[in-house]
């Protein structure tokens, strides 16, 4: 009788600088900037772009920031990937444990502690905590521990969980973790979203001809929206209105976090905090769903600096509803999704493995 596939999970997220002091994160802004699926230019001009300038001047400001944000446990990503570990864990019956794209902890620390719990171990489950494809994020991620898992030549096989935008369970979670906040008197829902340049989406159309060729290209049925980023974030963002009962004008999406002078996906979520007391909306409410651990993004650059934003033009009321952190519901899902790929059903499997 042939005995079960000896399996563990592994949960794989962002990262975050090992402290809030310069040279923590100047380290970390250095690993990640010079990621060329993040800054998707030559080496060298990367390299004088990333070292020369973005990471010397921004460092400090980035530092401020991450002190602003800093508890006593550290770094609030970190803290919340591990509180999901536990949650999951509490679940399965698998060993889970967490590794970084960027920082620590690493994929190859992570499959050190797994192989140590599970002997013999013969696969792992990788979960990217990213709903949506975007070459910055999702496949950088995949990327990286497949190259980490190779040069490394470990004994088991290692499968990837697809983006899950549009999957019922993780939906149902992010409307369930917003529905609590449209309790109170509101003006407007935005899905605020991490930007990227236009330039990520072009070259992540594998038709070469459908992606921001038009302005209905994500309303048009295409092969391209397996990695269109947009296409995926506005799915999100009409799924959830429905399922949460919002009219139209009740609700609309924008993308944050832009750097430099490229071009990026619009609504500029920064642009949006500034027009949107002058069309009478003075009370919002503002989810970040392409974020499932709450982070910099979301709690300085939102609920701090987006806040400050909103309210100097005129805004009268904001809330940031939280991510979906250890949601039960969010737990429960990719216990599912884990469950699922470990019986055989490959409807939640990458099939670019």
């Amino acid at each position: 009788m042939e005995r079960a596939a000896r399996t563990g999970i592994l949960l794989m997220n962002l990262g975050s600088p090992d402290s809030a002091e310069l040279k923590d994160v100047r380290r970390y802004l250095g690993e990640f900037l010079m990621d060329e699926r993040v800054i998707d230019i030559p080496y060298l001009a990367r390299l004088l772009l990333v070292k020369g300038i973005i990471v010397p001047f921004r460092s400090p400001k980035s530092a401020a920031a991450y002190r602003s944000i800093w508890t006593g446990k550290g770094s609030p990503l970190i803290e919340l990937t591990r509180q999901l570990q536990e949650a999951l864990q509490r679940q399965v019956k698998e060993p889970v444990e967490i590794a970084m794209r960027y920082g620590n902890p690493s994929p190859a620390a992570a499959f050190e502690r797994l192989m140590e719990k599970q002997p013999g171990l013969d696969e792992v489950i990788a979960v990217p905590l990213y709903p949506h494809y975007a070459m910055s994020s999702y496949e950088t991620a995949v990327e990286y521990v497949k190259e980490v898992h190779r040069k490394n030549k470990y004994p088991f096989r290692i499968r990837f969980i697809k983006p899950y935008y549009k999957e019922d369970r993780y939906l149902d979670a992010l409307s369930e973790s917003i529905r609590p906040y449209l309790d109170q008197d509101f003006d407007h829902l935005l899905f605020s979203y991490h930007g990227v340049p236009e330039r990520h989406i072009y070259k992540g159309d594998i038709t070469r001809q459908h992606c921001l060729k038009t302005g209905a290209c994500c309303e048009t049925a295409s092969a391209a929206h397996t990695q269109c980023y947009r296409h995926q974030c506005l799915v999100t963002t009409k799924m959830v209105a429905e399922r949460l009962g919002l009219p139209e004008e009740k609700f609309s999406f924008s993308f944050q976090s832009r750097l430099g002078r490229d071009e990026w996906l619009k609504p500029y979520t920064v642009r949006r905090f500034e027009e949107m007391p002058g069309e009478g909306i003075k009370k919002i409410l503002v989810a970040c769903p392409a974020f499932v651990s709450d982070c910099l993004e979301t709690l300085e650059e939102i609920a701090v600096e987006g806040k400050a934003q909103f309210r100097q033009a005129g805004g009268e009321s904001f809330t940031m509803i939280p991510c979906l952190n250890v949601h039960p519901l969010w737990v429960k899902a990719i216990a599912g999704y884990v469950q699922e790929l470990s019986a055989g059903d490959t409807k939640m499997l990458l099939s670019r493995e």
